[in-house]
């Protein structure tokens, strides 16, 4: 070999070592930016989106989780509540933000119902859902006041009188259930409010005859004595509340249709950020504060995460899709 074709191949080798060697250093460096961009989130403060005016369960769901996230994630959690169309403005809000972990919001049972029924734009795929961190069924409550007692005595006034009953709006499953109840004969009239307090207050005040709601949202007026629980939409009487019988019961079985409550992200969140966000969420149920809270609110649930807690939601959505169609 000549001393140029020496050279020359000499000239070729090293520079196929440096450009291997560039390529290495990319991939280092890319390998190092995603560390530290995992390592630097979050570095500033996280809105916490509720979907629910003040005063609701949603709501006081997301300021406790709000203030319980503070402290693993190390910055504050601002509270900002979006209401209307049965959650959808709000996760409207969630959806169009951008997808980097800096908002969050409360997606809730409620509101996916209102998907199968036509409300709003959103859709399973539109959201990363962190983690389900509270379930609970709804009851029917009439006021103390009223003549009827019991729900034998109440679904047998509705068969020939309408029931107007407080729920949180059209195609949710409070909507649902009433349409399943008439599909039975019994007669119950939609009467929707969007502010939490007028709908608990509704029958007290002699407005509505009775209101569809869980037990831990309307807690302060169970204990005054001012609502009466009279059935159960369950499979299985709630232990908290023994007496009262399940609608399967009396001979109407509506059950499946709980009211569970999530932390989710828009779709398209960075992994890396989301895992941070999964962890948080998982030191705040644990903490003594969750605790007392879920349990004040009848709706500790082991949380669920993941592939299961995303499963919740399109499964949900059909469910009631499915009722509505029958």
């Amino acid at each position: 070999m000549t001393e140029t074709r020496m050279n020359a191949a000499a000239s070729g080798r090293m520079a196929s070592t440096r450009r291997a060697g560039a390529a290495l250093a990319a991939i280092a460096l890319s390998l190092t930016a995603g560390t530290a961009q995992a390592q630097d989130y979050p570095e500033r403060p996280i809105e916490m989106v509720v979907t629910f005016g003040p005063g609701g369960g949603a709501d006081l769901m997301g300021r406790t989780m709000a203030q319980l996230l503070e402290e693993p994630l190390g910055v504050s959690i601002p509270v900002s509540n979006v209401a209307g169309a049965s959650g959808n403005a709000g996760l409207t809000r969630l959806r169009t933000n951008p997808a980097d972990g800096y908002t969050i919001g409360t997606l809730i049972s409620l509101t996916v119902a209102s998907w199968a029924s036509g409300l709003g734009d959103n859709a399973p795929e539109d959201f990363r859902v962190i983690s389900v961190v509270q379930s609970s069924p709804s009851f029917l409550f009439v006021p103390a006041s009223s003549p009827h007692q019991s729900a034998e005595a109440l679904f047998e006034h509705a068969k020939t009188n309408p029931v107007t009953v407080a729920t949180s709006g059209y195609g949710t499953q409070d909507d649902v259930t009433l349409k399943l109840l008439a599909d039975a004969g019994i007669t119950m009239e939609n009467v929707p409010f969007q502010a939490p307090a007028e709908r608990y207050a509704s029958p007290i005040g002699g407005h509505t005859m009775a209101i569809y709601e869980e037990p831990g949202d309307v807690a302060q007026f169970i204990e005054a004595g001012q609502l009466v629980p009279l059935v159960v939409f369950a499979a299985e009487r709630h232990p908290a509340f023994p007496d009262v019988p399940t609608s399967a019961e009396l001979g109407v079985d509506i059950s499946g249709l709980d009211n569970y409550r999530s932390i989710a992200v828009p779709s398209g969140t960075p992994e890396d950020r989301v895992a941070i966000l999964e962890d948080a969420v998982a030191q705040a149920v644990q903490s003594e504060e969750w605790q007392a809270f879920c349990e004040k609110t009848y709706t500790c649930i082991e949380p669920v995460t993941g592939e299961a807690a995303q499963a919740m939601v399109g499964d949900f959505r059909d469910l009631i899709a499915e009722q509505l169609s029958q």
